[in-house]
């Protein structure tokens, strides 16, 4: 994140929805968007590529609506997405052939 500015007010939205996100679980950029009202994706994933606050707001518990992985602080690959598998597993939550093995792991928002 650009450390000579606050979070923005829609990314503050962004990051209390995905605190409520369980330990063990994670959540998609589309359930975040329902919770804040946002149908951006994109938008969601920019404002967790800059979170201040890992891992107090959880980012790497939000994942792609096809249940795979997605990126992680603003990579899609290499070792900042094996950051995210690792806490992940850390969390009991396991991907295989960067798919969500277990979709019961996945929160609704509920």
């Amino acid at each position: 994140m650009d450390s000579d500015r606050p979070p923005t007010a829609f990314e503050e939205r962004v990051y209390d929805a995905v605190r409520m996100v369980p330990h063990g679980m994670v959540t998609t950029y589309a359930v975040i968007g329902k919770i804040i009202r946002c149908r951006s994706a994109q938008a969601i994933g920019q404002a967790l590529k800059r979170n201040p606050n890992m891992p107090e707001v959880p980012c790497h518990r939000v994942i792609k609506t096809d249940l795979t992985l997605g990126g992680y602080a603003g990579e899609r690959g290499g070792r900042e997405v094996l950051r995210k598998l690792a806490l992940l597993a850390a969390e009991g939550v396991k991907f295989e052939d960067g798919r969500l093995v277990d979709a019961s792991r996945c929160w609704a928002g509920e």
